[in-house]
């Protein structure tokens, strides 16, 4: 069985982070271990949330790993709070990193043309250090302007998300994938560039048009696991992007309509059935 390390915070409710990464590898047949950098009550778009940080518990948690003899077969980042925190999972990642480790970031920071309000541009260049020792990031378009300089833009020819992709690809990443890529009215999806042998790949479906906290989550954690596993990068990308459009669906099913995140739990088996 293959063993994925993940990092990233866990909110105690409302669907995103670990407590969306957690189940969904689990159930794709992938040992998962956590190393939770922050415990909130609820996810950030909750008013009066508490926080509670965990920065200082990184190093001792991973060093007593060390000394049990604990691998990874991949190591997986999300939201990681401060510039500090990044430079800790670099040197995590370096500790644990062997030739066969495939290390996959997501550098959470931005959406919409504009960064998160706890984040600035220095910040941003500190996710490009930790892109630089990626083998495949997914950062979506805002991300990706904010980690290479250039600009951004809400609608854009073909090529516009190739030359995205190859500045990514500069930084040091292996395999960049940029999400969120709309290539025709109506569709969205994802566009990944191999740096080794100069190959781009693309997946496109029918987008919804609805908006759910966490589905970013939910896809860099399926796509995660789907390269684990080992498949076909465009098969990847395929289960990745359905699943999450199932996710929405599903959701928009439920007549409670829950605004903070989707309901994941109720094709959990349709995920399976992909993987077979």
């Amino acid at each position: 069985m293959k063993r994925i390390l993940t990092i990233q915070d866990i909110s105690c409710f409302g669907k995103c982070s670990l407590t969306v990464a957690l189940p969904l590898l689990s159930a794709m047949g992938i040992e998962t271990v956590i190393l939770p950098t922050a415990v909130l009550s609820t996810h950030t778009m909750f008013k009066n949330f508490t926080v509670k940080d965990l920065s200082d518990q990184l190093e001792p948690i991973t060093r007593h790993w060390k000394e049990e003899g604990i691998t990874f077969d991949a190591i997986y980042t999300g939201y990681l709070g401060t510039e500090e925190e990044i430079d800790t999972v670099i040197e995590i990642i370096r500790t644990f990193r062997n030739d066969k480790t495939l290390v996959f970031i997501d550098p959470a920071m931005a959406d919409n043309g504009k960064l998160y309000p706890a984040f600035d541009e220095h910040y941003a260049r500190k996710n490009a250090d930790l892109c630089a020792i990626a083998d495949i990031t997914v950062p979506n378009i805002t991300e990706a302007s904010y980690l290479t300089g250039l600009p951004y833009l809400e609608t854009y020819p073909e090529d516009y998300v190739k030359n995205m992709l190859q500045a990514l690809a500069a930084l040091g990443t292996r395999t960049p994938i940029l999400t969120g890529v709309s290539l025709s009215e109506g569709k969205t999806g994802a566009m990944g560039f191999d740096s080794e042998t100069k190959e781009y790949f693309v997946y496109q479906h029918d987008r919804i048009p609805v908006s759910y906290h966490g589905t970013g989550d939910i896809f860099s954690s399926v796509l995660a696991g789907a390269f684990v596993l080992g498949l076909d990068r465009t098969k990847a990308l395929k289960i990745a992007a359905d699943f999450t459009e199932m996710t929405i669906a599903q959701t928009q099913k439920n007549p409670d309509k829950p605004w903070y995140g989707v309901d994941f739990e109720a094709v959990i088996p349709d995920l399976v059935d992909m993987l077979r």
